[in-house]
């Protein structure tokens, strides 16, 4: 939906399953449409897309793209950002480490990009920005040697060249945004700095970097580093990296008491990575692969004085118990830093993608439910800031 100063606000539909064009379409019909009816029924309608590489495939022949654009003036409704993080298949099987693959060392992520983009250009409506979001290059224990680093950064630019030429003859301004995940190659906002730096060595006098490459900023991932949303984005703007989109995303936060541990069982799933990130009262950080991993340790340090963040989206709304709270306050100041500078980024998306392998006492509503709550939430937050 359109809210306040040119911003944008839609549901990450990679919340539904759809690994072909048929089931994505299937999906935005039968539940995208059902939040629309409840939550903006008279007004134009945002979607924020997810397409597999298959469905991208799919939907990238003209007669299909030109169905769907017909059912999108239908609808009063339009696509202004896709997420091109997940490749292939990202519901009901063992995803983990495998949703960063193909990474930015591989020709394969490159084509499927630059055809996110041929679609998307194709789709956008005139006179609105459109951005697609993908991995942070790769995950860490993937990247072994320098000159795979030089190869994703290669690519990249590969794909900025075809931005390019795509935003100059359709007319469209178009940016791709990296997005810095706990455990992966670009993991904090420092990290991500230091590359972009690389990148403009390569070619020191070319501009188009900043039009077409940015940062797709997930609030959960940057809160679980313990990152405050003010010095992310100081050190953004300092490095002249645009803000490409905004993932509205909650994490888990929690003392590790053994009553709290014991709960997070129910957390543990064999689907989706959950890093976790602890700090000491002194600010030691320490990280662990995955949720299983931190619960299966022995030498737990005092709960009273160690913090963890889980990399499990929760539900925006979600409130605080007695166990756990949420890293909403870090999408809260980040909303007032918007308030401040409306024009630091027009994309917002929220994404609590996880919703299959929720405990059931995040679960007691359906998707549809689900979903309007976290409009209601999101609206009230940007109500609040004078952004809707």
């Amino acid at each position: 939906m359109k809210l306040k100063h040119g911003l944008h606000l839609a549901y990450c539909t990679n919340v539904h399953r759809g690994e072909n064009w048929a089931e994505t379409f299937d999906s935005l019909q039968k539940y995208t449409m059902a939040v629309r009816a409840r939550v903006a029924p008279d007004q134009p309608y945002a979607i924020g897309l997810r397409l597999s590489d298959l469905a991208s495939r799919e939907l990238v022949e003209p007669k299909i793209v030109g169905r769907f654009r017909d059912w999108l003036q239908e609808n009063n409704s339009y696509v202004f950002t896709i997420n091109g993080f997940p490749y292939g298949r990202f519901h009901g099987t063992r995803v983990k480490e495998q949703v960063y693959l193909p990474d930015w060392t591989s020709s394969e992520r490159l084509v499927f990009t630059n055809r996110l983009f041929d679609i998307l250009a194709e789709l956008l409506p005139d006179g609105i920005e459109g951005s697609v979001s993908t991995v942070p290059c790769s995950f860490k224990e993937f990247i072994k040697t320098d000159a795979q680093v030089e190869t994703m950064a290669g690519n990249l630019w590969s794909c900025v060249d075809h931005i390019h030429a795509l935003s100059q003859r359709t007319g469209k301004t178009l940016q791709l945004g990296l997005e810095p995940e706990p455990l992966c190659y670009l993991e904090t906002s420092e990290e991500t700095v230091r590359f972009f730096e690389r990148l403009r060595k390569l070619r020191p006098r070319d501009q188009r970097l900043e039009r077409h490459l940015g940062v797709n900023y997930d609030t959960c991932h940057l809160a679980v580093e313990f990152e405050e949303p003010e010095a992310v984005v100081k050190r953004f703007e300092q490095a002249r990296i645009q803000i490409s989109k905004i993932h509205v995303s909650s994490a888990l936060r929690l003392r590790p008491t053994p009553e709290a541990r014991q709960a997070l069982q129910a957390f543990a799933d064999d689907i989706y990575f959950h890093q976790v990130i602890e700090r000491s009262q002194n600010g030691v950080i320490e990280r662990y692969r995955d949720l299983d991993v931190a619960l299966r340790l022995d030498n737990m340090k005092d709960p009273a004085t160690t913090e963890w963040r889980i990399h499990f989206h929760i539900p925006l709304h979600s409130s605080r118990t007695k166990l756990f709270d949420s890293t909403a306050d870090h999408i809260i100041g980040l909303f007032r830093l918007l308030q401040k500078n409306p024009a630091l980024c027009s994309h917002l998306e929220m994404e609590t993608y996880t919703w299959e392998v929720m405990p059931p006492e995040l679960k007691g509503r359906t998707v549809v439910d689900q979903l309007v709550c976290e409009y209601d939430w999101t609206l009230q937050q940007l109500r609040e800031c004078g952004l809707a």
